[in-house]
């Protein structure tokens, strides 16, 4: 039996065959070239899944192929139907009372699937899972030409705090990866282990064939561990996507009689295209799958008083200046960030949430009150998920509210970590949001989360790693109770900047907390790669002009963060009337213009940004008009040449728009559809090309 599927531009190619084995010959955007050698296919599994004592049937090193029972499957029952997201297809295969039901959702109009598994234990014995996939997809090299180790590019999603999404492109010979026999032990692979799932790589990667100009790019959506490989079997290429498994994270399901269990979901982008036509189909699928919001609907403006500004240490006085600042800027919302519940040092006090009466003498109404008589929602700070170790609620609540190793509460950097699972800490949270949200009016909460606990939590667990999944999703039920019960509170996404940025959570939230970068110049190239993780309307980018900087240190920080979502900071009260203007003039542009950005798609002219980078570009592309971006940072080149290929074909006519009193030299050229910007160094500008 065959199951052939074309849709949305991706073709799916299963076969059954007559020992009711499931092959996934082919998922890709081009057609199947189908192998000489057929005896090939019976590796081209839908799915690996691997149990405590079955037979790794494969000579694989610390690859997860030749996967027991995963070997063994067979053929159940599968349907094909339509859902509210598009064409959903799912198989099922059994053995031995085991039955694992394999997902993949279609999107209509988009490139993209979603994949997971579930597995049933419908036997009369325990189950210990290993690993199980969430996507497996052999033969990704097929499709090109010559030999699998040569012509294709990964690329590779390195972040940290500090430096989000800074993303790197390698041949696969470079990572390592040669082509020595039919098959290997070498793999290339990502993984992450803890509650920081994008702190040294972003849960993605791509995988973009050169020859047959075809990519491959993946997200997985977990707050928690994950890992992906990517090796050879049968001298092809095959691609696993997972979430914890035992030998990288700790991991093991014990599957006990009438138990389910479901992995973690990713999304695959296949496109006839490069990598950067793979994120913008991430882009679509990422609106798509993310709660209905007013937030998104109608971006606006965050004043947050934390960097380059307060950092942490508000009090009424200091806020007041602050908030008539940000209110004559046209700020929507008016956050305090992190110390307002402390006199002094806080960082191992936390988990009271209750304010400090030294701090607001008047009590923290009174700054929270003089926020909305600006006409300006007011926010507040919180890191709901632990609890100081000098935190007076410690001695009065149970050690059951905080993960466990080794019979021991797990602490990190001076916290605990809060066990979701726990009723009595759902009870706590609770209470804390409804205090913030009924008591004192706050409309926008930071939620922040700043340690690692590590692998994860033994306690009512079959391992470490299987308790803190268990937390993770029992975080997720609860922030949509909060969601639920109060629709229209925003709830900004944070760990540390970017260490939690990931679908999971921004499916839920509408703003992201893109990065801490403190350095004006550092940020922009976070800025220009922060669509490759996070839709334009949620990145929440940074502009905190400084204290003792010029008008052009002052556009610069503008041009960071008016195509995403602007989060202001900053002695706005203290600047020069120039200086003001110029922020000023920054917001009122991108109050103007969110409302397109919000709809559009990212393109990278030069390329994706780094570190090192002397020029800087990023645009986003609405129908016929580019929003695009241009930053200088240093060195001696006077000008730069930027290739805009959508304009090809097209008269364009190109304006500077921000800021619009400090015009720069730039020259358009319509034949090499080429923008040439004459850009001092430290320096930025916003451009519009209307084609």
């Amino acid at each position: 039996m065959q199951i052939n599927i074309f849709e949305n531009g991706i073709y799916l190619d299963i076969e059954i065959t007559e020992d009711k084995d499931v092959r996934l010959l082919h998922i890709g955007a081009v057609k199947r070239k189908p192998r000489e050698d057929s005896e090939c296919y019976k590796n081209y599994r839908l799915v690996e899944v691997h149990e405590s004592g079955m037979n790794q049937d494969a000579h694989h090193g610390s690859k997860h192929i030749g996967s027991c029972p995963g070997y063994l499957l067979k053929y159940h029952t599968h349907q094909d139907y339509r859902n509210e997201y598009g064409r959903k297809l799912e198989i099922i295969q059994q053995y031995e009372g085991i039955f694992v039901t394999s997902h993949i959702q279609f999107f209509d109009q988009i490139s993209v699937i979603r994949s997971w598994t579930e597995i049933k234990n419908k036997s009369s014995e325990n189950h210990p899972i290993e690993y199980i996939t969430s996507f497996a997809l052999t033969g990704i090299s097929d499709t090109a030409f010559g030999p699998r180790d040569k012509g294709a590019i990964m690329h590779i999603p390195h972040s940290t705090w500090y430096g989000e999404a800074q993303w790197k492109s390698y041949t696969l010979n470079e990572l390592g990866y040669d082509a020595v026999n039919t098959f290997s032990v070498k793999r290339i692979s990502l993984s992450s282990t803890g509650t920081w799932p994008a702190s040294e790589f972003l849960p993605m990667g791509g995988y973009e064939n050169i020859s047959s100009n075809s990519t491959i790019s993946w997200q997985i959506e977990t707050t928690g561990s994950w890992f992906w490989e990517l090796s050879d079997v049968s001298e092809t290429l095959y691609l696993n996507i997972s979430g914890p498994t035992y030998q990288e994270n700790s991991f093991l399901k014990i599957l006990k009689p009438d138990e389910s269990f479901t992995t973690i979901q990713c999304a695959v982008s296949f496109v006839n295209g490069d990598f950067q036509d793979s994120i913008r189909e991430l882009t679509k699928y990422r609106r798509t799958i993310r709660r209905k919001n007013k937030d998104n609907e109608n971006p606006s403006v965050i004043f947050n008083d934390y960097m380059n500004c307060l950092m942490g240490d508000p009090t009424t006085e200091k806020l007041i200046p602050l908030i008539d600042a940000a209110a004559e800027a046209n700020c929507k919302y008016f956050c305090i960030d992190c110390g307002w519940y402390a006199d002094g040092y806080w960082w191992d006090g936390v988990g009271e949430w209750l304010p400090s009466k030294e701090r607001f003498p008047n009590g923290i109404k009174e700054p929270l009150d003089y926020i909305r008589s600006k006409g300006m929602i007011p926010g507040l700070w919180l890191e709901l998920e632990v609890m100081g170790i000098n935190c007076p609620m410690v001695e009065k609540v149970s050690s059951d509210w905080f993960f466990q190793r080794n019979g021991r509460p797990v602490k990190d950097e001076g916290r605990y970590q809060l066990d979701y699972r726990n009723p009595e800490v759902i009870k706590h949270a609770d209470s804390v949001i409804k205090r913030l949200v009924e008591d004192y009016d706050v409309g926008y909460i930071k939620m922040d989360y700043n340690i690692n606990s590590g692998p994860g939590t033994e306690k009512d667990a079959d391992s470490i790693g299987e308790g803190l999944l268990q937390h993770n999703r029992a975080y997720l039920k609860w922030l949509d109770s909060i969601f639920d019960r109060y629709p229209d509170l925003v709830i900004e996404n944070c760990g540390s900047g970017g260490m939690r940025m990931e679908y999971s959570l921004l499916s839920r939230h509408s703003i992201q907390s893109v990065t801490d970068q403190t350095d004006y110049i550092k940020m922009a190239p976070i800025a220009a790669n922060c669509m490759t993780a996070v839709t334009p309307e949620q990145a929440a980018i940074w502009s905190y002009p400084l204290r003792d900087g010029d008008v052009e240190e002052a556009v610069f920080n503008m041009v960071n963060a008016i195509l995403f979502r602007i989060h202001q900071s900053g002695h706005l009260a203290e600047m020069s009337e120039e200086r003001f203007e110029v922020i000023k003039e920054g917001i009122e542009y991108h109050k103007q213009i969110c409302n397109e950005l919000k709809e559009g798609l990212p393109f990278w002219p030069m390329g994706l940004a780094s570190m090192s980078d002397e020029y800087l570009s990023v645009g986003i592309e609405c129908r016929n008009k580019l929003y695009l971006a241009v930053w200088r940072t240093t060195g001696n080149t006077d000008s730069v040449q930027i290739p805009i290929k959508q304009a090809a074909g097209k008269i364009a006519n190109v304006t500077m728009t921000y800021p619009s009193k400090m015009q720069v030299p730039f020259s358009w050229d319509n034949e090499t559809c080429t923008l040439e910007v004459k850009l001092a160094p430290k320096t930025a500008r916003i451009f519009e090309i209307l084609l």
